[in-house]
C-alpha cells in the first residue's frame, strides 16, 4: 500500500499581498488544476552524455546541449510525418545507437503502474514509422541492447520482434489470465515490489531482462494457478463487460492473494535468442519464495537473479549460468525485521565488473556498501546517523560515486559524491530542499530538480563539479500567478511526546490569522512504513484552501516514517497501527493545547494507511477528536495482500495478536466522533471489503456514522466530476461537524 496523495505544501506569495485579491477554490484543485507546476518532460541522455532530449507537446522529441543547455535540434516530430499513423505519443526510447526510436501511444490502464499500448518504431535511416505488432496491444515493449530486437508482452506471453525483418517470433506459449503470466508481474508484485524505481527511470514493470550482449532474454513466470480468485463488481465505463443499459452489474475477476494465503509459484529462464531454446533456472528447494529482480553482470556472463524468502528478512542473489541454468550463492544480506524493497535497484554491478554496490541498514542506517566481483566487502561507502534516499551510479572516469541522503534533515534531500578511495566526498546541492538529480551518460552533468517551502519546482543543469550552467524551467509563470491570490502559509513545527519522541509536523495557520481567536483543528496524514508527507517541498492545494475558509491544517509524520533511520522506520514491525496512531493521538494534544487551537474542534483525515490511521486515532482518542474521515482503510490486515502486509507483520498464524489488537474493525465502540467512511466500489487494491466490514461493525456498536461508496471507482477514486464531488462532500462534512 503506497500513498497515493499528494504531499501539500504552502507558497509564500511574493510580492504586494495587498493586490492578491483572489480567493481559492476547491475547483482549482479539482478541475482546473490551476497550481500545477510545468515539468521537464521525457528528459532522457544520450549515449556519449553530451545530449539531452525532452519530450515537447506530445508530437516532438528535442536536443539539446548539456554543455550550454542550448537547442540543437528537432530529433522527430509527428506533425512533419506525411499520412503520421500516430497523432501523439507519451512516451519514447531510443536504440543503442539511437537510430531507431520506440514511441508509445494509446495506453491503456491496467492496474496502478501497468498499462498495455501500441508502440511504434521510428526509423531515422528510412525515415519510416512502424507498428510494432498488429496483433494486439503491447507491454513493456524494449530495444534490445545491440537495438536490433524489441521484447514485449501480450496476452500474458512474450514476443521478440526482428526490425530487420520484421518477423515477430513467440518466446512462450502458456500464458493464460489468471493463471500463467511470462515477463511482467502478478498484482502483488506489482502493488508491492515494482512500486520503488530509481529517480531518473520511466517507472517499468518489466519482469523481463535483456542480456547486455543481446543474446539472452531472461524472464520470470508466474503460477498463479492456486491464488484465490478476488471479483469486483463493475457497473459502468470499460471495466464492465456489459453495457451501461444492462440489468446486470459486470465483473471483474483476479487473482489477490490476501495475508498468509498461497502466492504465485516463481520460476525464472534464461531464452536464448539465436537458437530460440530456453533453460530453467534453479531457485533451490524452496518455493514460496519471491524474485523481484533481475539483472545481468555488466560482461553477460551471469544472470542475477534476487530470491526473496517468504518472510522478507532474507536476500540471496544467485549467479545462474544462462546456458545451463546452474546457480551458485552469490551475497546474502539479512535482517532481524525486514529488508526495506525500496533499496532493490540500489544494488548495482559497476561498470567494469570489478565491484558492485548495495543499499543496506546494517549500521542502523541505511548506506551504500561496496563489494568486489567475488562477493568481499571492500568498504563502506556513505557513513553516519542520515539515510541514503537513492543511489545514482558511478562515474568510472572519475572514479566518484553520486548518491541521495536527507544528511542536513530528514525533511530534506541532497545530492552528494565520494570518491572509490574515500579520499574526496561532498555535496553538490547547497540549496536547502528537495533536490532529485538526473544525470547523464558518463556522469559528466547532471539536472536537478528542486523545490522548498517557498519554490514552486525548478529545473536547472549542472556540470559534475556542482557548477550552474542553466536554468532550464523555473516556473515563472506560476509564481506570476501566484502573486494575484491570498495564500494561507505554512511553517513546520516539531515537539515532543509523553514518550520522549521528537516528531516533525507542518502546519497551515488560517488566512489573517489572529493569534488570540481559536481556530478549529484539520489534522491530515498518511502514517505507512517509510512514508513521509513531511518535507521541505513546495505546493499548493485543498488544504491552503481549508486554511482560507478558517481551519487550521496541521500534518505530523509519527514514527515508522521515513529518513530518520532504522530503528525509527521499523519499530511498527509486527503491529502496524498502534504507536503510528498513539503518535497522531499526542499531535492532537500538542495541538489542542496551543492557545490559538479550538481543542474541542479537532478532525483528522488520511487516505489508505491515512485512512486506517483515522480510524485506529479515533477509537483510541475518544473525544479528542469531534471528527474524522477515512477513505479506503484497511481495516484488517487479514484482508490486505501477502507482500505487504506480511513484511510487516508476518502471518496472520505467526502474529495473531498484532492482526486482531490494531485492526480497527475490532474496537469500533471506541469512537465517539461524527465518521465519515467513503471506498470505491473497484479498489482493487484496498477491496471495498474492509469498509462493508467496518461499516457493520459499527452498526452493531451502535455507532452513527455517514458513507459514501463511489461507483466502479478505484483505490485513487478518480474519473469525470469524481473528484470534485469526493473533495466538496469532505468539505461539507467538516463544516457541518467542526464550525
Amino acid at each position: 500500500m503506497h500513498n497515493i496523495l499528494i504531499t501539500v505544501f504552502l507558497f509564500i506569495a511574493i510580492g504586494n499581498p495587498s493586490i492578491a485579491q483572489k480567493k481559492l477554490t476547491i475547483a482549482d484543485f479539482q478541475q482546473k488544476n490551476t497550481f500545477s507546476q510545468q515539468e521537464v518532460a521525457g528528459l532522457q541522455s544520450s549515449a556519449n552524455g553530451l545530449y539531452y532530449t525532452t519530450l515537447e507537446d506530445g508530437k516532438r522529441i528535442v536536443k539539446y546541449s548539456y554543455k550550454d543547455g542550448e537547442k540543437i535540434e528537432t530529433v522527430f516530430d509527428l506533425d512533419k510525418i506525411e499520412n503520421a499513423p500516430i497523432s501523439y505519443f507519451s512516451a519514447y526510447s531510443f536504440s543503442s545507437d539511437e537510430s531507431k526510436i520506440l514511441l508509445t501511444t494509446e495506453k491503456e490502464k491496467i492496474y496502478r503502474h501497468s498499462y498495455t499500448a501500441n508502440y511504434f518504431v521510428w526509423n531515422s535511416t528510412t525515415e519510416e514509422i512502424n507498428e510494432l505488432s498488429s496483433k494486439g496491444n503491447q507491454r513493456e515493449a524494449t530495444f534490445s541492447p545491440d537495438g536490433e530486437r524489441i521484447a514485449f508482452v501480450r496476452d500474458n506471453n512474450i514476443f521478440v520482434k526482428t526490425l530487420r525483418f520484421g518477423t515477430e517470433s513467440q518466446v512462450t506459449h502458456d500464458g493464460k489470465k489468471n493463471e500463467i503470466i511470462n515477463g511482467v508481474p502478478d498484482w502483488v508484485y506489482e502493488e508491492e515490489f515494482f512500486d520503488f524505481q530509481e529517480n531518473d527511470k520511466p517507472f517499468s514493470t518489466k519482469a523481463f531482462a535483456w542480456s547486455p550482449d543481446s543474446k539472452f532474454l531472461a524472464y520470470v513466470r508466474f503460477d498463479e494457478t492456486e491464488v484465490k480468485n478476488f471479483k469486483l463488481q463493475t457497473y459502468k465505463g470499460k471495466d464492465s463487460s456489459f453495457s451501461e443499459k444492462a440489468q446486470y452489474p459486470g465483473e471483474y475477476n483476479y487473482k489477490y492473494p490476501k495475508a498468509g494465503e498461497k502466492n504465485a509459484t516463481v520460476s525464472v529462464f534464461a531464452y536464448e535468442i539465436k537458437s530460440k531454446t530456453k533453460v530453467e533456472v534453479d531457485l533451490g528447494e524452496e518455493t514460496d519464495i519471491y524474485v523481484p529482480r533481475l539483472k545481468w553482470t555488466a560482461d553477460a556472463n551471469d544472470l542475477a537473479v534476487f530470491r526473496l524468502n517468504r518472510r522478507q528478512n532474507k536476500l540471496d542473489v544467485l549467479f545462474a549460468n544462462p546456458f545451463t541454468g546452474d546457480t551458485r550463492l552469490f551475497f546474502t544480506e539479512k535482517n532481524d525485521r525486514y529488508l526495506a524493497v525500496e533499496f532493490l535497484d540500489d544494488f548495482i554491478f559497476l561498470p567494469n565488473n570489478d565491484y558492485f554496490v548495495v543499499n543496506s541498514e546494517r549500521d542502523g542506517y541505511s548506506h551504500l556498501y561496496l563489494y568486489d566481483r567475488q562477493g568481499f566487502e571492500v568498504r563502506q561507502l556513505t557513513e553516519g546517523k542520515y539515510d541514503v534516499t537513492d543511489f545514482y551510479g558511478f562515474d568510472s572516469k572519475k572514479k566518484i560515486f553520486y548518491y541521495q541522503a536527507a544528511k542536513k534533515s530528514p525533511m530534506q534531500r541532497e545530492v552528494y559524491y565520494t570518491s572509490l578511495d574515500g579520499k574526496k566526498q561532498g555535496i553538490l546541492t547547497p540549496t536547502e530542499g528537495i533536490n532529485e538529480a538526473v544525470f547523464s551518460n558518463g556522469f559528466q552533468y547532471f539536472i536537478n530538480e528542486f523545490t522548498n517551502l517557498t519554490t514552486p519546482k525548478t529545473f536547472s543543469l549542472y556540470d559534475n563539479d556542482g557548477d550552474l550552467v542553466r536554468v532550464l524551467e523555473d516556473n515563472s509563470e506560476l509564481k506570476d500567478k501566484l502573486a494575484n491570490y491570498s495564500i494561507p502559509e505554512k511553517s513546520f513545527f516539531s515537539f515532543e511526546t509523553s514518550e520522549g519522541i521528537s516528531l516533525n509536523g507542518w502546519m497551515i495557520k488560517p488566512l489573517n490569522f489572529d493569534k488570540t481567536k481559536e481556530y478549529p483543528v484539520v489534522m491530515t496524514q498518511y502514517s505507512g512504513p517509510n512514508s513521509q508527507e513531511v518535507l521541505d517541498k513546495w505546493g499548493v492545494d485543498w488544504y491552503n484552501y481549508l486554511a482560507q475558509e478558517g481551519y487550521l491544517v496541521a500534518c505530523v509524520d509519527p514514527r515508522g516514517t521515513g529518513a530518520r533511520g532504522e530503528d525509527f522506520r521499523k519499530v511498527t514491525y509486527m503491529q502496524l497501527g498502534k504507536y503510528e496512531s498513539d503518535d497522531q493521538i499526542e499531535a492532537a494534544k500538542y495541538l489542542g493545547s496551543l492557545p490559538y487551537v479550538d481543542a474541542s474542534n479537532i478532525s483528522i483525515w488520511g487516505w489508505s494507511y491515512g485512512g486506517q490511521m483515522t480510524l485506529l486515532c479515533m477509537e483510541k482518542g475518544g473525544d479528542i477528536f469531534k471528527a474524522g474521515v477515512s477513505i479506503a482503510p484497511v481495516t484488517h490486515y487479514k484482508f490486505y495482500d501477502t507482500v505487504y502486509t506480511e513484511r510487516y507483520m508476518r502471518t496472520p498464524l505467526e502474529n495473531p495478536d498484532g492482526y486482531n489488537d490494531n485492526a480497527p474493525l475490532n474496537h469500533p465502540e471506541g469512537i465517539t466522533g461524527r465518521l465519515l467512511l467513503i471506498h470505491g466500489s473497484a479498489d482493487d487494491n484496498v477491496h471495498l471489503q474492509n469498509t462493508l466490514k467496518m461499516a457493520e461493525a459499527l452498526v452493531q456498536a451502535n455507532i452513527q456514522f455517514d458513507m459514501a461508496i463511489y461507483t466502479t471507482a478505484n483505490h485513487g477514486i478518480h474519473g469525470g466530476n469524481t473528484r470534485m464531488h469526493l473533495y466538496t462532500k469532505i468539505t461539507d462534512f467538516l463544516n457541518n461537524n467542526l464550525k
